[in-house]
């Protein structure tokens, strides 16, 4: 069996181990790395290609996502620069003190290197928190839009240091990357005109690699910064969210080269080991230095927290940091550091879905405030007036919304993690608020003194869907709930966990179809 063919299967036998013990995969691909370099697997040059696509497309389905203004926000622009300050500082006197323990890496270690590795550890990956964030559908939430805006800051940070550590300063001819402004726009009515098929993912990909990764490169800029700006650019394009779902697999079967990649970068000795998990307890600190910071600009404790731990991680930046001052730090730092990303990695991905527990930890620690004193898209949702109650507002959640407005007469709310959706949608008659339907604040408004006879179950993503199932239940809801879902399995799953009743998507499309098919044709209805 050649290189190839080892790292294929191993990293599928990875993925599914993982999975099988409800881990997520990436935590598999790490560990197949690993496993790959003990047995002496050499890493094929093809690999780096892989993850160096991953990551520029994940990057440009980022910018798809992002809203510029929201990198103007206090939350996001003051809590990002405080704490890399923060971090960098701390980590430099965790390194300093660590280096009393007589490492050999750490031997004739000055300031200058605390200080360096304490920058490398400021920074949060990219590539896991947004696919964190997107297996949890919080992407668009006002926590997940915060935690983007935070990394796209911590990037920009990275690439002016690069350019001064490196000493070579972007081309003059960058100026002339002010034509991406009106490129954009002929971007964005060429995607306008695309089909539905595979033109659409192969013009993302094209936009993210040459206007994008290349033409950023050739002007001594980082070429992921220039899938995240071009992406940024096509956002405003009304086929933007449709470009982002059709990269959403060809993204996630890269970036299994790139946690693969990490593995094989090579197993520490016992000493690099040691001394990487040793920076792991600067951990904890990131986590309470992102709360914090975010519950002072306003934000929930919930939300300060979950943000907190979405962030909790280093990032492989940090990787790059190191090998751009290999020269001011000893050998071995790489592959601390290295390992030191991987490990976290592994300890981000132990909650999954359910950080729960470690939000109420991170709760005691916050003081409460009153909801006029809480940011304006983060004061509780009061739902307790409406009757029934719709999650997810896409287009089965509006359809349903509608139908139970217009032909039951029910007061309904409709709640979206989106605030973009939600002002569209309140821009056209509905009422809806943005939420997280994972928020148990939200639940037990629903649950005690309320009106809500029926919530709907609308979200994209089934496991929010059970998330939210399993609060109602902990709450005592004894209202009716219904469920939509993709697949049989899914609907048969959420039946177990206690919903009254549920949908799959595609049932009843035949009727429909069926039913607008004779209403065009005045087909009178026959009685049985």
């Amino acid at each position: 069996m050649d290189d190839t063919s080892a790292i294929l299967l191993v990293a599928l036998v990875g993925g599914m181990a993982a999975a099988a013990v409800r881990l997520p995969p990436l935590l598999g691909f790490l560990a197949s790395g690993f496993v790959l370099f003990a047995m002496g697997v050499e890493e094929v040059p093809a690999l780096d290609t892989i993850a160096d696509l991953g990551v520029t497309v994940l990057l440009f389905g980022v910018g798809l996502k992002l809203d510029v203004r929201s990198l103007l926000r206090r939350e996001v622009w003051l809590t990002a620069s405080v704490h890399m300050a923060f971090t960098t500082v701390v980590g430099g006197l965790l390194v300093g003190l660590i280096g009393l323990l007589g490492f050999a890496v750490l031997d004739d270690a000055g300031l200058r290197t605390w200080l360096l590795v304490g920058f490398a550890l400021s920074f949060s990956s990219t590539v896991f928190v947004v696919k964190y964030l997107e297996e949890r559908s919080a992407s668009r939430s006002l926590g997940g839009r915060t935690a983007i805006g935070i990394l796209v800051f911590q990037d920009l940070a990275a690439v002016i240091f690069l350019a001064v550590v490196e000493g070579h300063p972007p081309s003059p001819w960058a100026v002339l990357l002010v034509l991406l402004l009106p490129g954009a726009w002929l971007a964005r009515r060429a995607l306008g005109a695309l089909g539905h098929d595979e033109l659409l993912p192969l013009f993302g990909v094209v936009l993210a690699l040459v206007p994008g990764y290349a033409l950023f490169e050739a002007v001594g800029l980082k070429g992921d910064l220039g899938a995240l700006v071009v992406g940024t650019l096509v956002a405003g394009g009304p086929r933007a969210g449709e470009l982002a779902k059709s990269l959403f697999t060809l993204k996630d079967l890269l970036l299994v080269g790139f946690f693969i990649s990490i593995g094989l970068g090579g197993l520490p000795t016992p000493g690099e080991l040691v001394l990487a998990l040793l920076l792991l307890l600067l951990l904890p600190l990131k986590t309470l230095g992102f709360a914090a910071l975010l519950w002072a600009c306003g934000l929930r404790r919930r939300t300060s927290g979950m943000t907190g731990i979405a962030l909790t991680n280093y990032s492989e930046f940090g990787l790059i940091v190191a090998v751009a001052a290999a020269h001011l730090l000893a050998d071995g730092w790489v592959t601390v550091l290295g390992t030191a990303v991987a490990t976290s990695f592994v300890l981000a991905s132990l909650p999954g879905r359910h950080p729960e527990y470690l939000v109420r930890a991170l709760r005691r620690l916050l003081p409460i405030r009153k909801p006029e004193q809480l940011h304006p898209e983060d004061r509780p949702v009061d739902v307790q007036h409406a009757q029934a109650v719709v999650l997810g507002m896409g287009r089965v959640g509006s359809a349903a919304y509608e139908r139970l407005r217009d032909e039951y007469g029910l007061s309904v709310i409709g709640i979206e993690t989106s605030r973009d959706r939600a002002d569209r949608l309140n821009a056209q008659g509905f009422e809806v608020l943005e939420g997280d339907a994972t928020d148990p604040d939200l639940w037990e408004r629903v649950s005690t003194g309320s009106d809500v006879r029926i919530v709907l179950l609308a979200m994209p993503f089934h496991g929010n869907n059970l998330d939210a199932l399993g609060r109602l239940k902990a709450e005592g809801y004894d209202g009716t709930v219904a469920v939509v879902t993709q697949y049989d399995e899914d609907l048969a799953q959420a039946t177990r966990a206690g919903a009254d009743t549920g949908f799959q998507l595609y049932d009843g499309a035949g009727t429909e179809l069926a039913d607008r098919a004779a209403e065009s044709a005045q087909l009178p209805p026959t009685s049985v």
